[in-house]
């Protein structure tokens, strides 16, 4: 069942976060109704009717131009990930029937991982863990003693305290989380397993329901990541995530650290 509504509140998130003055616009001594811009002003930036625009905060326009989005995009001061997010929203396609989450991965793929020395683990859309190499055991949990359900990144952080508990800057990996499956239900609507993930995590963690509420959207590509190992200590590492060209829907996270740090030799103790 597709989740309604998301391209309405994604699209009220965004305009109540833009001050009337700061586009023109008098707040007036008056109270307004709603934080941040009014629709009538915001159709007015994007050069479009009222009615024009409150049809698409409705979902009731289907053929809105690449134009018209654009120019709503730039009224919002949108950036990049939150421009191609409302893209997504507004021309959603059902691609349900495909779901490599929980099919596991290509047994080539698996081959790569086990070529790789530093810790590294392949994820579907959801941010489950479809395939994984030993130092990612040793880093992060021995996925092949968890059921399949749980073997999903946003639950072992944000749920498992004593996963979640590794992880210091709990509020970034929420953020990022968030940011991760939010593009997943712009490109999904239809992915029932997706809500019922998100329906979890808002029950089970403040964090991710403070970011959720913002409609927090960001994808993240590389970064730095700290965790509090029980048996490495304290370490700080860099992690990059990249896709499989012909499987769209994984992509492969790896973990690193610079050469000669406590953290590199951490890590090579993990590849023994």
């Amino acid at each position: 069942m597709r989740k309604q509504g998301e391209l309405g509140n994604f699209l009220r998130s965004r305009r109540a976060r833009i001050r009337p003055e700061d586009v023109g616009f008098a707040s007036g001594s008056g109270q307004r109704r709603v934080p941040g811009l009014r629709r009538e002003e915001l159709a007015h930036l994007a050069g479009v009717s009222v009615d024009y625009y409150m049809r698409l905060e409705q979902g009731r326009n289907h053929s809105v131009s690449d134009a018209v989005l654009g120019a709503v995009a730039d009224a919002l001061r949108l950036d990049q990930d939150e421009r191609d997010h409302l893209f997504r929203l507004a021309r959603p396609h059902n691609v349900a029937g495909k779901t490599l989450d929980g099919d596991g991965a290509r047994p080539e793929i698996q081959q790569l991982l086990d070529w790789i020395s530093a810790p590294a683990l392949v994820m579907g859309r959801r941010m489950d863990v479809l395939a994984w190499n030993q130092p990612a055991c040793g880093l992060i949990t021995d996925f092949g003693r968890l059921p399949a359900r749980e073997r999903n990144l946003p639950r072992l952080h944000l749920l498992d305290t004593t996963i979640g508990g590794r992880y210091p800057d709990r509020d970034m990996v929420a953020r990022e989380v968030v940011g991760q499956l939010r593009i997943a239900a712009g490109v999904v609507p239809d992915d029932p397993e997706l809500w019922e993930l998100v329906n979890e995590l808002k029950a089970g963690s403040a964090e991710f329901r403070h970011h959720w509420t913002q409609h927090t959207v960001r994808t993240k590509a590389y970064g730095l990541k700290r965790i509090d190992h029980p048996e490495l200590g304290s370490l700080t590492l860099s992690y990059e995530i990249t896709r499989f060209p012909q499987d769209a829907e994984l992509s492969l996270l790896v973990y690193t650290a610079a050469p000669g740090t406590p953290e590199d030799k951490a890590l090579q103790s993990l590849a023994v």
